[in-house]
């Protein structure tokens, strides 16, 4: 294959918009990044600031970085890293919103070394406190409007140097004073990492449990931004619109990376705005736009916009797209393309819908399946585990049988691509990894996911293996059911989860329930008997004000396990299926314990 200059980025001849055409630019953008160990990104940016010069490389509504301003940014929090005695390895937490400094910060620090851990602005008290503590930083950066929040914790964090960005910072000195203040010469730049290094500590979203610290390479950094670059065919007159967190991989790395490298600019918005969307899009002349699935189905949700088929949009990127939003969606706003891919920040590896398959999370030719080595394994709901044969290893699932998805981790120093980066415990790094899988000695990535793959080979999401669960001898999706719920008249939005009942076996069927105008219990009853068998029609629902969700959208469903069906844990109303009656009733504390006695069937 022949070598592309990785910033630069000239498109093999004729590859087109077809699928072949994007699996080729991805796979000749990325083939160079590892024949040079020492071309980290934070380079590719000064590359491309001799390139492009006053060019708007990342714009906000209050600011605009050029390519050269966003260079010379980095450089002086490299300077200012440099400054402080960091040394390669120590860890900078950085706790702000949304804003064209965000990038800048990290992209300086880990270009002399050090490692920037990616903080969720949503944290507080001892989530946030947990995730400081995990990565162990010599510093931490914080946004004034965020200065409250850390001050709350900072007398726990002993040790930690605290930098303010922004107002007046709750007293601690003012890092983007500090950065203008800094003289170090230029070539005073130190060691120059490599690939293989750490670059950021990218954090899971804790929906189930406390965040884990998922650690990047410089070599994830350089394959994700210029994949996607391929996969979208970025160009120079691309303008992406980024209303995703920055904390997280797809919102600070591959929209904004993937943009960059292509030539083209980012817009970023502190936060998604179903109001505002339309607006930002078509003022900004945006080409495309991250989405995660949830940001779809809000603006599907919501009342027409004069301007939602007037913008420019050539594509939209993202993860997450049901089925059944997908074409309502595109069909709606216009979207020409949609590229929706599987991915997970510490996986190793991705699957893309090159296709524009409706509910399909993405594939992989075949011509590139032994580069990407990917299996769906009989998975044990029970258990945890996969299930294994009479020989003790796993067991292949069949095309239209549902498994966990597992990677292959490469042999010894087989290369960066494929490796499995871990987190910073070792401890959980070691639980992702299943060992003698199909063979003697082979290790794949875990990634908890539950998947099928159709005839054409089209992989479909089916449900966090966590979610899913066993109820009267059979596996029941939390995905498949909330999707029925979704789909009935006056359901805004719908969290199916298990819930325990002392002394009965598995876990019974529970759904946290958004309700809209035309809400009816009668009417949800016979649609979900209608759709679903008897095992999987959820036994208890709860009807909420509102479900809280991670800064991804996901829901947070550990407290709501918690509560359980007991009446006295929420002030929500709370109903259960009594199958004597055919109807839902209200749940009270004096049924809640003819339940708990046995004394109705379930």
């Amino acid at each position: 294959m022949p070598e592309i200059d990785l910033v630069d980025g000239k498109r093999p001849a004729g590859a087109g918009n077809s699928p072949a055409g994007a699996w080729r630019r991805a796979l000749e953008l990325t083939e160079p990044i590892p024949r040079s160990p020492s071309l980290t990104l934070p380079l590719v940016i000064d590359a491309l600031a001799d390139r492009f010069d006053a060019t708007p490389a990342l714009l906000s509504a209050s600011e605009c970085l050029s390519f050269r301003g966003l260079a010379e940014r980095a450089a002086k929090y490299a300077r200012w890293a440099l400054g402080q005695g960091l040394a390669a390895g120590d860890v900078v937490a950085l706790l702000m919103p949304n804003c064209p400094d965000y990038m800048a910060i990290w992209l300086g620090i880990s270009r002399v070394g050090g490692v920037v851990a990616l903080v969720n602005t949503n944290l507080t008290g001892d989530s946030l406190q947990h995730s400081i503590e995990v990565v162990a930083p010599k510093h931490v950066i914080v946004a004034a409007s965020l200065a409250e929040t850390f001050a709350a914790i900072a007398p726990r964090l002993p040790g930690i140097r605290a930098w303010a960005h922004g107002g007046d910072g709750n007293g601690w000195p003012r890092i983007d004073h500090a950065v203008e203040e800094t003289a170090l010469p230029a070539c005073a730049i130190g060691r120059l990492p490599a690939l293989s290094d750490r670059a950021l500590y990218i954090y899971t979203s804790g929906t189930t449990g406390l965040p884990k610290a998922a650690a990047v390479s410089h070599f994830r950094l350089m394959q994700w931004s210029h994949w996607f670059a391929g996969m979208m065919d970025t160009q120079p007159s691309d303008r992406m619109y980024d209303c995703l967190p920055m904390y997280h991989s797809i919102g600070g790395i591959v929209a904004t990376g993937a943009t960059l490298v292509g030539g083209g600019s980012v817009f970023i918005r502190e936060r998604f705005s179903a109001s505002r969307f339309w607006d930002d899009i078509v003022e900004q002349g945006c080409t495309l736009f991250q989405y995660i699935g949830e940001l779809c189905r809000y603006l599907g949700d919501a009342p027409p916009h004069p301007r939602e088929t007037t913008h420019r949009l050539r594509l939209a990127c993202g993860n997450g797209l049901r089925g059944d939003v997908w074409e309502p969606f595109q069909q709606r706003f216009r979207v020409p393309q949609i590229l929706e891919f599987y991915a997970a920040t510490e996986g190793n590896f991705s699957l893309y819908n090159c296709e524009g398959k409706p509910g399909a999370i993405g594939r992989t030719p075949s011509y590139l399946a032994h580069r990407f080595p990917v299996a769906l394994v009989k998975f044990d709901v029970e258990s945890g585990e996969p299930l294994r044969g009479a020989d003790g290893f796993c067991i292949r699932c069949q095309r239209g049988e549902a498994g966990e998805a597992i990677g292959k981790i490469p042999e010894g120093r087989a290369g960066l691509a494929g490796r499995f980066e871990g987190y910073s415990d070792a401890a959980a790094s070691e639980r992702k990894v299943l060992r003698d899988v199909f063979a003697a000695g082979d290790a794949w990535y875990r990634t908890g996911d539950l998947m099928r793959q159709d005839q054409a080979g089209f992989y479909y999401f089916v449900d966090r293996a966590g979610d899913t669960f066993r109820w009267k001898g059979e596996n029941v999706s939390t995905a498949e059911v909330a999707a029925a719920i979704s789909a009935c008249s006056g359901v805004a939005d719908a969290v199916v989860y298990g819930v325990a009942i002392a002394g009965t076996e598995g876990r019974a069927g529970m759904a946290a329930i958004l309700a809209a105008d035309g809400f009816d219990l009668v009417a949800l009853r016979r649609h979900l008997v209608e759709r679903l068998p008897d095992y999987a029609r959820p036994l208890f629902l709860r009807i909420c004000e509102s479900i809280a969700v991670t800064g991804t959208f996901k829901p947070r469903k550990q407290s709501l396990v918690a509560d359980g069906f007991d009446p006295a844990a929420t002030i929500d109303r709370l109903y259960f299926d009594d199958r004597a009656t055919g109807a839902f009733v209200p749940l009270d504390a004096a049924l809640y314990r003819r339940i708990e006695r046995h004394e109705l069937r379930l």
